[in-house]
């Protein structure tokens, strides 16, 4: 029986964990839950640039978009909801 190393192991896992919460943000009806899949596919890629050895290109993809374009997208997501009626009675308009 061949012994698998630990970094084949690694990247399998994470590489599913790509793959799954990509198809995830395609596949999935409501925004706010594509866009929370949207963040755990960018960090599984930036543990990709770590396990090649690439720290300053995962520090970049943490930064840039998990930290600025899902923020983004976190507020538009936020900012265009809809209220149900039902909240909407005791406002004043």
């Amino acid at each position: 029986m061949a012994v698998v190393p630990y970094e084949l192991l690694a990247f399998l896992l994470f590489a599913l964990v790509t793959v799954g919460a990509s198809l995830g943000v395609v596949l999935v009806r409501d925004v706010w839950h594509a866009a929370l899949l949207l963040g755990v596919a960018l960090l599984s890629v930036a543990i990709h640039y770590v396990m090649l050895r690439a720290e300053f290109l995962a520090v970049m993809q943490v930064l840039v978009y998990v930290g600025g374009v899902l923020v983004l997208i976190t507020f538009a997501v936020m900012f265009t909801r809809r209220v149900p009626i039902e909240e909407r009675e005791g406002v004043a308009e």
